[in-house]
């Protein structure tokens, strides 16, 4: 059962992230997988997953790029590669998390703190500051003079010290979020800290319009409850044993801007109330094939295995040594374990693996749903939030935003973990994406589904979620690349919907899904895998559009920034109007509403796509796009009557056209460019 072993895993990343680096812990988990032998509730040709583009290159340049930390062939399609730039050396070798940004930085977490880039050259980004504040696993978000970062993990500490927590129990641990103040962003202060039963793993910020003296954040919590002896409160039984238990619910910090040291806490929502877990599909016949060949091989070598989730797994030696280390204290030994200590260790390992793992829910009735989410994304615009909530979709009304309220839920065997959810912009749509393999396995082969490890996208009807279809990296990848849907953002195209989207080592991929039964790639950017005969550290981990531009965190590798270029799918004009969208900030998991101001390059947009959906006919598109020329190139009163004129016409051609609300939309802004017009 996916929710509660989904529970599991995360009691068993808390400890394994105090023994290992991040990028182990990923590794370790990824081994762990979680889903349950289910059949799939949809097959592969369900429309939507082909994905292909006519005029795509064919064979496609992604498949078969060499190999290379630093010097990784690249595929590049309709994007243009403006920088790449390695980490500051604090930050070399530690994994790059996700992306905030503030006028004209952008802030990128790390699992050793956060970088401050200056981007306003984007061509060539310079570090503005390096900030080394472990944590695990630093999730960042802005609002004004404030940073807001995530810490989950048993290592971080509250005065960002790099020596760890080593006690099981301490005042010196932090989990949950902090606060800095970065009125001088070349010099953050951390002005508060806000403990949390079972950290953050991710974060959203809401800003009520209704409230200016305050912004809300909810913590999304993964990790394992801690213990009361270190915050009290905190109880780690399922709410059938105990109705204060910190699973089943998030939690709502009230954060008053004027006094940042005052956030705390207010609420803790339980939105996944009468939820039962959902069929999940089970590993592909590949990975169990894998799985028990590495066990087979790992006990014929002396290895060690356990039982974890329903299958034989074998365990790292960072894992294991720790282990055995405790065995030769407990019996008062010094140096090498024995034979002995080796034999009391495997005895004990089923306990072990149970004691992490956690207990499940008693009881004989349907297992329970969902416990916590991955993450949440707010859109104060439309008062409505998509919750990605591991085993399900979710649709919240945030109107209150103390006490956010679900209103619909979807679930699809075809989904192994609910990770990040998007809003197209007037919010008639939402794509979910499923994590399939926790971000550490190679989910993008040629052997792994279609519908698996991809995105799933809504209608939004009456406030219900109705299936179209899903969308899925279209380049199969390597065995050593890690690889599947991650984090992404809308572009804003006019008139259109259009997303970039982050694939870990599957790089990134810009699609349109205007139509959300058939979303197609329109771009892409690709490096080959980071090593050739492992799986290696890298890939993008987010990839947004801010001010023009889009930037991608390399999990590895540093901040790659890219900008679209013109191409059959995307026109000039459509770029450049969506350039004219900018924002004072930009924190994804809360979504803005794109508005474009009245603009020639705006309406000629609206002509592109008039012509691309053959709207008007080809004479009519040539007649439009000289008025418009003709009217930009005059002023006053010649402008004014000439652009009043056209935008009457068009009103006219509105009533035959194919695509009238469009031949409306260009109208409308027309008339605006009039009224404009002095």
């Amino acid at each position: 059962m996916e929710s509660v072993c989904r529970v599991k895993r995360s009691r068993l990343q808390s400890v394994l992230a105090s023994f290992f680096s991040p990028s182990l812990v990923v590794a370790v988990l990824s081994v762990a997988g979680c889903a349950t032998a289910t059949s799939s509730s949809r097959v592969s040709n369900v429309p939507g997953i082909g994905n292909m583009s006519r005029g795509e290159p064919i064979p496609d340049p992604r498949v078969g790029l060499r190999a290379g930390k630093t010097d990784a062939a690249e595929a590049v399609w309709n994007l243009r590669v403006l920088s790449k730039t390695a980490p500051p050396e604090k930050f070399a070798g530690i994994t790059n998390s996700d992306l905030s940004f503030l006028g004209p930085y952008a802030i990128q977490g790390n699992y050793n703190g956060y970088q401050v880039w200056d981007i306003s050259n984007p061509s060539s980004p310079t570090i503005k500051t390096a900030y080394v504040c472990p944590a695990s696993q630093s999730d960042v978000s802005v609002y004004k003079n404030l940073l807001f970062v995530s810490g989950e993990g048993l290592s971080g500490r509250i005065d960002c010290g790099t020596q760890g927590v080593k006690d099981t129990v301490s005042k010196d641990r932090l989990r949950g979020l902090r606060i800095f103040d970065i009125s001088d962003i070349a010099n953050p202060k951390n002005v508060g800290n806000v403990q949390t039963c079972r950290g953050s793993h991710t974060h959203t910020v809401l800003v009520d319009p209704k409230d200016p003296d305050n912004v809300y954040v909810y913590i999304s919590g993964s990790a394992g409850v801690r213990s009361p002896s270190e915050l009290a409160g905190c109880v780690k039984l399922t709410p059938d044993k105990d109705p204060n238990s910190a699973l089943f619910r998030i939690e709502v910090i009230k954060v008053p801007l004027a006094h940042p040291e005052q956030a705390a806490i207010v609420s803790s929502p339980r939105i996944f109330n009468d939820l039962v877990a959902p069929a999940r599909h089970g590993e592909s016949p590949e990975d169990i094939a894998e799985a028990k060949k590495a066990a087979a091989e790992a006990r014929a070598k002396g290895g060690y295995t356990a039982m974890i989730f329903g299958t034989e797994r074998v365990l790292p030696p960072m894992f294991i040594n720790p282990q055995l280390d405790s065995i030769v204290k407990a019996r008062g030994g010094t140096g090498a374990p024995t034979a002995a200590d080796s034999a009391a260790l495997r005895t004990a390992l089923p306990g072990i693996i149970a004691k992490l793992i956690g207990e499940q829910p008693s009881g004989s009735g349907p297992r329970p749903g969902p416990t916590q989410c991955h993450d949440i994304t707010v859109y104060p615009a439309i008062g409505l939030a998509g919750g990605a909530c591991e085993g399900y979709g979710f649709l919240l009304d945030i109107r209150d935003p103390e006490h956010p309220v679900r209103i619909a839920a979807v679930a699809d065997s075809n989904f192994s973990y609910w990770h990040s959810a998007t809003f197209n912009n007037d919010g008639t749509k939402i794509l979910f994406s499923d994590e399939w393999g926790g971000g550490g396995q190679p989910k993008c082969r040629a052997t792994d589904r279609r519908e698996w490890g991809s995105d799933a996208i809504f209608t939004i009807v009456d406030g219900k979620m109705q299936f179209q279809s899903y969308y899925k990296l279209p380049a199969p990848q390597t065995k050593f690349e890690n690889c599947v849907a991650h984090n992404g953002s809308l572009i804003p195209i006019p008139g259109r919907d259009v997303m970039v989207q982050a694939w870990y080592q599957g790089g990134i991929s810009v699609f349109d899904w205007t139509d959300p039964a058939h979303p197609r790639e329109i771009a892409y950017f690709d490096r080959g895998p980071a090593d050739s005969t492992r799986m290696a550290s890298g890939g993008s981990w987010s990839a947004y559009w801010y001010n023009g531009v889009i930037v991608s965190s390399e999990i590895s590798r540093g901040l790659d920034i890219f900008e679209l270029t013109p191409s059959a799918y995307v026109s000039q004009n459509e770029i450049d109007a969506a350039k004219t969208v900018r924002v004072d900030y930009l924190n994804t998991q809360g979504q803005p509403k794109f508005v474009w101001p009245a603009s020639f390059s705006l309406a000629r947009a609206y002509v592109d796509q008039l012509a691309r959906s053959n709207g008007l006919g080809a004479a009519r598109i040539a007649a439009v796009r000289q008025a418009l020329a003709s009217a930009e190139n005059s002023s006053g009163a010649q402008r004014r009557g000439a652009l009043t004129q056209l935008a009457t016409q068009l009103d006219g051609d509105a009533t035959g056209s194919v695509d009238s609300a469009k031949a409306r939309t260009l109208a409308a802004t027309v008339r605006i460019l009039a009224a404009a017009s002095s």
